[in-house]
This record gives structure tokens, sequence and C-alpha cells, in this order.
């Protein structure tokens, strides 16, 4: 069993941030599910585009730290028709089995609600079992697969969604 680790989990971005995710993406995913480049350049251009349009009454990134260095992240982007868009959730290896996911994902979903949002969607792989046990934990319903040729190999894309 891992010690306790004291987390810290902080949404007033910084400087280095927007960096920091995209790095975490494309090492963690490519060490445990060989998701190549293309993945972290998707990753990059997904997070600029939340950057370039961050409007605080829909938009949100919380970023998890364990002395300053970043072990998770999640984010909701705020969509037309009342619809957010949850992103870029990850936990590091080290902090696994903490309940840092579920954490992330309740503060999520709490602040769609908080911000009247009709429902939550997300994207995801099928490789990502224990992120997908959590969403069906929450209510999420898968609505959408498709596989194809994507981040370096065939992967099956999900889409989940759920109504508040």
């Amino acid at each position: 069993m891992k010690a306790a680790l004291d987390i810290n989990v902080r949404t007033n971005l910084q400087p280095g941030d927007l960096g920091k995710v995209v790095e975490m993406h494309g090492i963690l995913y490519a060490r445990e599910y060989r998701l190549n480049l293309t993945f972290e350049g998707h990753v990059a251009a997904g997070l600029g585009e939340f950057a370039k349009g961050y409007d605080e009454r829909k938009d949100r990134l919380w970023l998890a730290e364990v002395n300053e260095r970043l072990v998770g992240s999640i984010a909701i982007n705020g969509l037309e028709n009342q619809i957010g868009q949850l992103r870029w959730f990850l936990v590091d290896s080290e902090v696994r089995g903490q309940g840092l996911g579920q954490r992330l994902l309740s503060e999520a979903l709490d602040f769609c609600r908080d911000r009247g949002f009709k429902s939550v969607l997300l994207w995801t792989i099928s490789e990502l079992q224990a992120a997908r046990d959590l969403y069906q934990k929450a209510g999420f319903k898968l609505t959408e697969a498709k596989t194809h040729q994507i981040w370096g190999d065939i992967r099956t894309e999900q889409r989940y969604d759920l109504f508040l």
C-alpha cells in the first residue's frame, strides 16, 4: 500500500501549467498505452484552444500537485447549449489508489451542476478501464464508439454522456 501523499488541487492557472499538462499526457500515455506523438499534439492543440477561449463562467482546469509537481488534471470545457465537455483527465501512477481520480471527477461534475449545464460529454479510448469505471459509477452512459487508426494504432474511441 502506498503512503498517503499530501495532494493539493488548485484551479488558479499559472504560466507553464498547460505545458505541464501536455507533457504529463504525452509521457504517461506513451508509457502505459503506447500512444504516439500525435496524441501529445492532439492534447497540445486542444489545450491551446481551451486557453485562447477560456471563460471562467463555463471553463475550468483542475491541477493536482504533490510538492508543486503535477500528478493529475481534469478540465471542463463549456460548449454551446449548456453542455460541458470533460477533458484531460489523468492521474499519475504514483498517486493512484488514493481517491484522487474520484475527487477530481466529483469536483468537475459539481462545477457543471453549479453552472447549470444540462449534460456532460467526454471522449476516451477503450483501453482506459479505470477511468471508464469512474465514469460509469458517476452515471455516464456509453453513447458512441468508433474503431479506427488513431495515435499510432487501431483503437476504439468511446463517447460517454451524463445528463444532469
